[in-house]
């Protein structure tokens, strides 16, 4: 009998892990230059972009809420942005703990600046968090601070 057979089902074990956790979460880098192409991702569908912080008190909170509405609502466009300066080991734990881990989940991977937020909506300071929804049209309309759940679902619907 191989010895070191018991030490190779351990690999084979803790790489499928690894595999399967890698596919379940769909994290795409944000940089400068990207808001326009998340945009057009749409493809003419009302979208909302719900930017949060793994450091916001109110984002923790609130992201378990957004995993129950997608799970409901699964044919609403949203993407999530997270924009703390953390690990993507925290980005993932927060997620999968929200059940958002296959989601559309980008992160800033640039320095968070004044462009960037610009970029983004010109009239936004930053804070967390704060969910844009862009119509079909591309109008888009702010709404700081969590999400009030049933507006989020008459919105898109009235579209």
């Amino acid at each position: 009998m191989n010895k070191n057979l018991p030490l190779a089902a351990i690999l084979c074990a803790i790489l499928s892990f690894s595999v399967v956790k890698a596919e379940s979460i769909n994290l795409k880098p944000y940089q400068n230059g990207d808001w326009s192409t998340i945009v057009k991702s749409a493809n003419g569908q009302p979208l909302a972009v719900h930017i949060w912080g793994v450091t916001c008190a109110p984002c923790v909170k609130e992201m378990p809420k957004w995993g129950k509405y997608l799970a409901k609502h699964k044919d609403d466009k949203v993407i999530f942005m997270q924009v703390d300066d953390v690990s993507v080991g925290m980005m993932e734990k927060m997620l999968l703990k929200a059940n958002l881990g296959e989601a559309d989940n980008y992160y800033v991977s640039t320095a968070f600046d004044e462009r960037l937020r610009y970029e983004i909506d010109p009239k936004w300071r930053g804070e967390t968090p704060i969910t844009l929804l862009i119509d079909r049209t591309g109008k888009s309309e702010r709404q700081v601070g969590p999400v009030d759940f049933s507006k989020l679902q008459t919105w898109f619907h009235k579209y």
